[in-house]
C-alpha cells in the first residue's frame, strides 16, 4: 500500500518496527549479510538486534562485513555458552526422554537453539534465522522451545505480496497463504491457517483481514473434495473468528476483482475486496506466489510463520541484507502486545 505521504509498504514497515523498538535476535551473526543488516537496523534505530554467537567470531564477522567498531560496539552480543547449563535444563525439561544430556548440551550451545530459549524466556521479543539454516531447522527449533499459538495446532506461512493492481495508482498488498509449510492441510487446518493469517496481517499490515477460501469453484459452480473440503474450512473459520469477514468457496478472480465478484458471488461482503487468500494446497499456494512474483513484478515478503506463541522468522538462505530487514521489521510488529 502507499501511504498519503508516498511510503510504500517496506517503508511503513520500518516507520511502523521504529515507533516500538524491539529485541530481535539474530543467531546467525557470523554471515556477513545478517551482520550488515544488524548494524543498519542499530544505526536506523528501528530495533535493538541482538546477535547470538562466539563474541570473537561475531566480532570479526562484523569487522569482515566492513562494520566500523563504533557501531559494533553499539550491538549487544549474546554467548550462547554463557548461560549453557541453565538452557539445557529447560530444553530438558521441555523435550523429557526425547533429547540425552549430551543432546541437549551441544543443541543449547548453537546459537539457533540459545536464540528460541532466549525468546521463550522473554529476554529477546524475536527470532530471525534462515540465512545459514535450512527452514527445517528454523521450525524445529521454534516448535520444540517455543511451541504454537492458544488453540493453534497448525504452525503455517504466508507471504506478503505487493503490487500495483491494473488500474490503481497505489501498491496493494495481498496475504498468500499457506505457500511453505503444510502440503494437503485439511479443512480444520485451513481454518487454523486462516486465522493465524487473519491475526498476523493485523500486526505486519495494519489493516482488517477480509478472507477469501480460494477454489476453482465459486459458490458452488462446481463440486469436488477440494471444494468440500473449502467449504468446510470457511465455517470453522467462521466459528472460530466471527468477526472477521470471510467468503468461500470463491474462484481468485471472484475474491479479487470487483466486477467479477459482484457477478459472481451477490452479496458478499469479501467477493472483490479480499486481502488474506488462503489456498486450498501448498501446491496452489507456492505455484500462485511464484507466479505473481515473477510475471506480475510483485515484491514477496516472507515466509512469514504464522501460528506460533511468539514470533520465529525464516529467511531464504539467498536472502539480500534488505530482505533480512523486512524479515526483522516484520518479526518486531508479530512481538506487539
Amino acid at each position: 500500500m502507499i501511504e498519503p505521504d508516498g511510503r510504500t509498504f517496506r517503508d511503513d514497515l520500518r516507520r511502523r518496527a521504529a515507533a516500538h523498538p524491539r529485541r530481535i535476535a539474530l543467531p546467525e551473526a557470523t554471515d556477513p549479510r545478517v551482520a550488515v543488516a544488524a548494524a543498519e537496523l542499530a544505526a536506523a534505530e528501528i530495533m535493538h538486534p541482538v546477535l547470538f554467537g562466539d563474541p570473537t567470531a561475531v566480532r570479526a564477522a562484523l569487522a569482515g562485513a566492513g562494520v566500523s567498531d563504533i557501531e559494533a560496539d553499539a550491538l549487544e552480543i549474546i554467548d550462547p555458552v554463557a548461560d549453557l547449563d541453565a538452557n539445557v535444563q529447560v530444553l530438558r525439561g521441555l523435550r523429557g526422554d526425547r533429547i540425552s544430556e549430551e543432546e541437549a548440551r551441544g543443541a543449547a550451545a548453537t546459537p539457533l537453539i540459545c536464540s528460541t530459549l532466549g525468546l521463550r524466556a522473554g529476554r529477546v521479543d524475536g527470532v530471525v534465522a534462515g540465512a545459514v539454516h535450512t527452514t527445517a531447522d528454523v521450525l524445529r527449533a521454534a516448535l520444540q522451545t517455543v511451541g504454537p499459538a492458544d488453540g493453534i495446532e497448525t504452525v503455517s506461512s504466508a507471504f506478503y505480496m505487493t503490487l500495483v493492481r491494473p488500474g490503481a495508482t497505489g501498491e496493494t498488498t495481498l496475504t498468500f497463504t499457506d505457500c511453505a509449510v503444510v502440503p494437503e492441510p485439511s479443512a480444520d487446518q485451513l481454518a487454523q491457517i486462516a486465522e493465524s493469517a487473519a491475526r498476523a496481517r493485523r500486526a505486519i499490515v495494519g489493516d482488517e483481514p477480509r478472507v477469501a477460501f480460494l477454489s476453482y469453484s465459486t459458490r458452488g459452480s462446481a463440486e469436488g473434495p477440494s471444494v468440500t473440503r473449502t467449504r468446510e474450512a470457511l465455517e470453522l473459520f467462521r466459528a472460530r473468528m466471527p468477526d472477521v469477514p470471510a467468503d468461500g468457496e470463491l474462484q481468485v478472480d471472484a475474491a479479487l476483482v470487483p466486477a467479477v465478484g459482484a457477478r459472481k458471488a451477490p452479496g458478499s461482503d469479501v467477493a472483490g475486496r479480499a486481502n488474506v487468500l488462503v489456498f486450498p494446497d501448498l501446491d496452489a499456494a507456492n505455484i500462485g506466489y511464484k507466479l505473481v512474483e515473477r510475471l506480475a513484478g510483485a515484491q514477496a515478503i516472507g515466509p512469514v510463520l504464522q501460528g506460533l506463541r511468539r514470533p520465529v522468522n525464516d529467511l531464504s538462505r539467498g536472502a539480500r541484507v534488505p530482505e533480512i530487514i523486512d524479515a526483522a521489521c516484520v518479526t518486531a510488529l508479530l512481538a506487539a502486545p
